[in-house]
């Protein structure tokens, strides 16, 4: 146990508590004792979960939505100039990152410990129904909603607690971890990091603070610390519809998600398991009802003309490559991609290889950039437009769509897309608007 702040009888007010890790930190702190409250500056699922949960956030951000005495905790996306944050530069209440007050609740508990570039959820969430299933009751805060619970944050009864831990603005450096585990590594946050190197030196911390380590069986990897307690890979890996079988530490392993990038999370949530002490028959076999997390080639219904709508939250070229990839295992006749860049800072760094990627599938569909955090003043000539005329130039001649909004986007694939097509919505933003749209 930790000495950090008892939860009990502590006031916390969550700006921007409507995301998928403040919201989940919202529930936890309630569940420990706290008195929570929030707001966010538009509804959303997570918003009407947190109310059936007993929290009721408020919709618009104003200094009145401030209690008296409590603490401030705002995530990276909200800036200081938020006028609930200027109630506590104010007043002198004490402000506390997501990433500080994640620290707090991880050391409550062993704690193991996700990041890497891709794949943190999916991982994180196989970990959480592997450790489930051998009877160890984690908690949990991950980025997404498991399918098989119905929630993105727990608190279970058993000694640990699995958490992604975001390398995007370094707040995984206030871990702890008895287990740490990297997946593997690119630059993706061209805001925080000038350079891999950079990125290679805040992760080497992450897994220098980490009793015990796993990480991807790659020389670029197994650099970042040495020596690493246990690698992971994959073997005999074969591809199926929808889903693979692989050889794992002596185990068959079968999975219904699909894609190579899904049968490596797989491997890395089994050997952190492993280490945690889950026995690695049972995990491995209760990786074969894992149905996914939220947002991950998640499938959403049919469009009118039959074909399946999938979506994704894809938002880095390897991310968009390995979901075009794992879609095509349906073997569909077309493999249509509708992908909304996130960050304008990105799209400037990768709109090539954006458009390359996007360029596997048979229809690539771009929208503009969903601007999140950035301002687009900032990144002048920033647009869409950039990864749709690369995706044009790698795709040989084939067609690519260039539809602005969400709603041109619509009117299109409305007319496109035929029944043994498959409609993938990729990206972070609000994409997957666009998807519920279609299958409405």
């Amino acid at each position: 146990m930790s000495d950090v702040a008892p939860f009990a009888g502590r006031r916390l007010h969550f700006v921007g508590i409507g995301g998928a890790g403040m919201s989940g930190l919202a529930q936890v702190a309630q569940a420990l004792g706290a008195q929570v409250t929030g707001s966010d500056r538009a509804e959303s699922p997570y918003v009407a979960r947190l109310r059936a949960a007993g929290i009721d956030p408020a919709i618009g951000h104003d200094a009145g939505n401030v209690p008296e005495g409590a603490e401030i905790v705002y995530s990276t996306a909200v800036g200081a100039d938020n006028p609930e944050r200027t109630v506590a530069a104010a007043s002198g209440a004490p402000e506390l990152h997501r990433g500080a007050l994640l620290a707090q609740v991880a050391s409550l508990k062993r704690c193991l410990a996700v990041s890497g570039t891709h794949g943190k959820t999916t991982t994180a969430a196989m970990a959480v129904l592997a450790l489930r299933a051998c009877g160890m009751d984690p908690a949990y805060l991950i980025g997404g909603e498991l399918r098989d619970t119905g929630t993105n944050a727990q608190w279970g009864s058993g000694e640990w607690v699995v958490v992604e831990a975001d390398e995007s603005d370094r707040s995984l450096l206030e871990l702890r971890p008895a287990i740490a585990v990297v997946t593997n590594l690119e630059l993706d946050h061209h805001v925080t990091y000038g350079s891999r190197l950079e990125l290679e030196r805040t992760m080497r911390a992450f897994l220098d603070a980490a009793q015990r380590t796993v990480v991807w069986d790659r020389p670029q990897l197994l650099r970042l610390h040495e020596p690493v307690d246990a690698t992971f890979d994959i073997a005999a890996l074969r591809l199926e519809p929808g889903g693979s079988r692989f050889a794992w530490d002596g185990q068959e392993v079968r999975l219904a998600v699909p894609g190579v990038h899904n049968a490596l999370n797989a491997a890395a949530a089994l050997t952190a398991a492993g280490l945690a002490g889950a026995d690695p028959a049972t995990a491995a076999g209760a990786l074969g009802e894992f149905r996914g997390v939220a947002r991950r080639f998640e499938l959403r219904g049919r469009a009118a003309q039959g074909s399946p709508v999938y979506d994704d939250y894809a938002h880095h070229p390897t991310e968009v490559r390995a979901a075009i990839a794992g879609a095509r295992t349906l073997r569909p006749r077309r493999v249509v991609a509708a992908f909304q860049p996130h960050l304008y800072s990105r799209t400037a760094a990768l709109w090539r290889e954006f458009g390359r990627a996007l360029a596997t599938a048979d229809l690539p569909v771009v929208l503009d950039v969903y601007r999140a955090r950035e301002r687009p003043d900032d990144h002048p000539g920033v647009s869409g437009r950039w990864i749709a005329e690369a995706a044009a130039d790698a795709a040989g001649g084939g067609r690519v769509g260039w539809f602005p909004t969400i709603d041109d986007a619509e009117r299109f694939l409305r007319a496109e897309l035929r029944g043994d097509d498959l409609c993938l919505t990729l990206g972070a933003g609000n994409v997957d608007e666009l998807a519920a749209k279609l299958v409405a």
